[in-house]
């Protein structure tokens, strides 16, 4: 098939981009001084290499945040199965503080450079990845331009595009057209994000499904859990995770509204930013709520009314201590939080009303009964007063939602059903070198 022109918009962008890197670096610079960016790496993010290439075949595999890269950790371990190493870059300092601990042998992790040209084709000279593999809706110009000038097939995997990025994406229609004609294949998760993709002028579209649902519950260290298990003993406890601004004055108050019926009750809140600990804590103490902070080495004592769960990459340990889940950027107008951990890991789950961003698993989880959404606080306090009090009724629950996801699995399967030419081609190509 023949691919478009790169349209004006498309050259002034690229050109730009040469013209005001100085910017680029200067806006690197003043991040790495908010702490946005790891001062040590930040060398990364301009393209220059950390490490040494592996030898032999590479397919390079970028995650912007948490959620996306740790949604490439099943498609990571195929590809070193199938004799591959694999580079994996992300946008974030948490999602890299996160993979340190989550990827096997046989893959590495670099911060991905901005989308500077020299800067990308810097990392692409080092690198020389033989496949790109590219999660979820990260449409970087310069990026797909240098590849497909390379050769380097480049696929989209867990592809989704919400109706609110499809109307932008509808207002530069050659842009779009141009850019996903240098996409090799989009491997999207449902039938609307194909005809999205479809109608802004992709050639190649298969639905595979959600990574998400094949991904691996998260880690815990087995010692912490026996310890706070065995702390927390008999207590009722629920836990409010990935919690944001608005969101943790509710929970207060509905801990606070319960702890006459229930003067046991340990509320366990883990903030999306960890950083926002000392503010979550101060809206506890200022609901009357007696406080610990898990980062200031607080430990949820008997005393202790809610527990501030401050930390990065422990809502494994979380989610297998409470039975009950309340899944935070649901109640404000966030999008909410993904619930296919939690569900995997026996828990029953509620949300607010904003869970556009993972419409998919919500509506599968409320309509099998695994999951239940709470207008307000009003309706959260009852909930979860009820299903404390029915442990049973909480038990059911749980099952059903296990019971709910299970038909969605299989996108790794589908997925790499796709991907095994590329593989095949790319070491025939080695050989063929040799």
């Amino acid at each position: 098939m023949r691919v478009p022109k790169l349209p004006v918009a498309l050259r002034a962008y690229r050109y730009g981009l040469y013209l005001g890197e100085p910017a680029v670096a200067g806006l690197l610079a003043w991040r790495s001084r908010r702490g946005k960016e790891d001062p040590a790496r930040l060398s990364e993010r301009r393209g220059l290499p950390g490490r040494a290439r592996p030898v032999g075949h590479l397919v390079w595999m970028h995650g912007a945040s948490i959620g996306e890269a740790l949604s490439l950790v099943g498609l990571i371990e195929g590809m070193i199965t199938r004799g591959c190493s694999v580079l994996v870059t992300t946008g974030t300092r948490s999602a890299a503080d996160l993979l340190s601990k989550r990827l096997p042998a046989g893959a590495v992790h670099q911060y991905m450079p901005l989308d500077a040209p020299r800067w990308i084709e810097r990392f692409l000279a080092h690198w020389q990845p033989d496949l790109a593999i590219v999660a979820e809706s990260e449409i970087w110009p310069n990026t797909i331009v240098s590849l497909h000038r390379r050769g380097i097939p480049l696929v989209l995997v867990n592809g989704r595009m919400s109706e609110r990025s499809f109307k932008a994406w509808t207002r530069s229609p050659d842009t779009a057209r141009a850019l996903l004609a240098r996409i090799a294949v989009c491997l999207v998760q449902t039938r609307e994000d194909g005809e999205r993709f479809a109608r802004l002028g992709a050639p190649r579209i298969s639905v595979v499904g959600n990574l998400k649902y094949d991904s691996a519950v998260p880690p815990a260290d087995a010692q912490q859990v026996a310890y706070l298990g065995d702390m927390i003993g008999d207590r009722p406890v629920w836990v409010a995770a990935s919690t944001h601004p608005g969101e943790d004055e509710v929970i207060a108050r509905v801990h606070a509204g319960l702890k006459a019926r229930f003067p046991r009750l340990l509320t366990v809140i883990v903030p999306r930013h960890p950083r926002r600990g000392e503010e979550v804590a101060r809206v506890a103490a200022e609901a009357g709520l007696r406080v610990s902070r898990r980062a200031k080495g607080g430990r949820p004592l008997p005393s202790i009314d809610l527990y501030v769960a401050d930390t990065l990459g422990e809502l494994g340990l979380f989610y297998r201590l409470c039975p009950l889940v309340f899944l935070g950027g649901s109640l404000v107008p966030h999008g909410g939080q993904n619930p296919i951990e939690p569900v995997r890991l026996e828990s029953a789950i509620l949300h607010g009303p904003h869970v556009h961003n993972f419409h998919e698993p919500y509506g599968a989880l409320d309509a099998g009964d695994g999951a239940r959404m709470v207008a307000d606080e009003a309706a959260l306090l009852a909930a979860v007063a009820e299903l404390v009090a029915e442990p049973r009724a909480l038990a059911a629950m749980s099952a059903r939602g296990q019971a709910a996801l299970l038909p969605l699995e299989g996108a790794v399967a589908r997925t790499f059903a796709v991907l095994e030419p590329y593989v095949a081609q790319m070491k025939l190509s080695a050989r063929e070198r040799a």
